[in-house]
């Protein structure tokens, strides 16, 4: 009951905080944009002629990633910046010592908190995702054809991210940790394209740092899982070899013993913020 209480307060004091405001206006943003961006493929005159229907929503699918990146890196800044204050800053603001001096295990007091992030991020991601596949679908016809699957690792790659700003948030300011977590987010990213064109390219060495980067922090994983249940299956055999090299296309689905290693990566940094939360001095 402690742990539900806490998450339930801590869902309620996210929902207070400018920061996600601030995520409402940028989300309502894009999607207006998308929105008008998709409903200009439809009929667009190209050196070709004019686009079909199917070749518009081909577009659409490879579009629908690049948008839902952002859709993604919005969620990324919020998470991180709503993980930030968690730890760190009610440490230094002093509310810390009023929670943990009662009869209450600090992990226990770190699990509602993480639960209560979990349900804000995860929800945002549910949330705006769906609303961004209704506009395309209103735009264009396209749906994506594993809208649940590509949501989940969406959802997923928030938990990661939100689980790493809570360790960080543990040992530096909340501002920093914010900060570290979305610069490692997009280091991550960054080498994972890095990786592709070392695929592309032949080269093992450079993809090796893909391969290290997602094994080290796994959110670049679990987006390249979601842009392939978002894609439209023939994208790849229409780019053919020079779609292993682009950003937002995803060759194959995530293997199950990445998604498993993405869990116990989730619980082993999870872990590691309740130790050192029972270590530190409040």
């Amino acid at each position: 009951m402690t742990v539900l209480t806490i998450a339930r307060l801590t869902v309620r004091e996210a929902a207070r905080r400018r920061v996600l405001w601030a995520l409402a206006v940028l989300t309502l943003a894009l999607l207006t944009l998308s929105g008008w961006g998709f409903s200009r493929l439809t009929g667009l005159d190209t050196e070709f002629g004019d686009l079909t229907s199917g070749q518009a929503r081909l577009i659409a699918s490879q579009l629908l990633n690049l948008v839902m990146f952002g859709l993604s890196l919005i969620a990324a800044l919020g998470t991180a910046f709503l993980a930030g204050p968690t730890v760190a800053g009610e440490v230094e603001s002093g509310m810390a010592l009023s929670v943990l001096a009662r009869p209450v295990r600090r992990s226990a007091v770190l699990l509602g908190k993480w639960l209560g992030l979990v349900t804000v991020g995860c929800g945002y991601v549910v949330v705006a995702g769906l609303a961004q596949f209704l506009v395309v679908r209103w735009a264009v016809g396209y749906w994506p054809p594993d809208p649940a699957a590509g949501l989940a690792l969406l959802a997923a790659q928030t938990i990661a991210l939100l689980t790493l700003g809570l360790l960080l948030s543990s040992v530096i300011s909340p501002m920093a940790s914010g900060v570290v977590a979305v610069g490692l987010f997009g280091a991550t990213w960054v080498a994972g394209i890095v990786g592709n064109v070392g695929q592309v390219l032949g080269n093992e060495g450079v993809e090796r740092v893909g391969t290290v980067s997602r094994a080290l922090l796994p959110t670049d994983g679990l987006w390249r899982g979601a842009m392939h249940a978002f894609q439209d299956p023939s994208a790849l055999a229409t780019m053919g070899a020079e779609g292993a090299g682009f950003p937002f296309l995803s060759e194959a689905p995530l293997a199950v013993a990445y998604l498993l290693w993405a869990v116990f990566w989730v619980a082993m940094v999870w872990g590691l913020t309740a130790l050192v939360l029972s270590r530190r001095d409040v």
